[in-house]
């Protein structure tokens, strides 16, 4: 895994964003710990399994209904499926070895 560090990117609200498989980190939010560099992991798995370009597609495609749900762009942020998966799986480093194909439709469905 690759990190680049940035002062402007990714924005305020963010520590890291993962494009393509490069971490790109906010220089002020420092070093990622080995738990959000899994979490940064798991979205890499769920790239590769969504050959990338489909991934980002359903990604934004995702927020955009979740948007409409929650009317706020964090609640809606936190619900999007690739999210949820990552952050519920994010402390058990091992997930990764036995994490199953497209293991983020478990995480679908719109939280109470």
């Amino acid at each position: 895994m690759r990190f680049i560090y940035s002062k402007h990117f990714p924005p305020k609200d963010f520590g890291a964003i993962n494009l393509f498989g490069l971490i790109i980190v906010r220089k002020d939010y420092g070093s990622l710990t080995r738990v959000e560099q899994n979490h940064e992991q798991i979205h890499t798995q769920q790239m590769m399994e969504m050959l990338f370009v489909v991934f980002y597609l359903f990604y934004i495609i995702e927020w955009l209904v979740r948007l409409i749900q929650y009317r706020d762009r964090m609640k809606a942020y936190q619900n999007i499926s690739f999210e949820r998966e990552a952050y519920a799986c994010m402390y058990d480093l091992s997930y990764l070895k036995k994490r199953k194909l497209f293991a983020f439709r478990n995480y679908y469905r719109k939280k109470g």
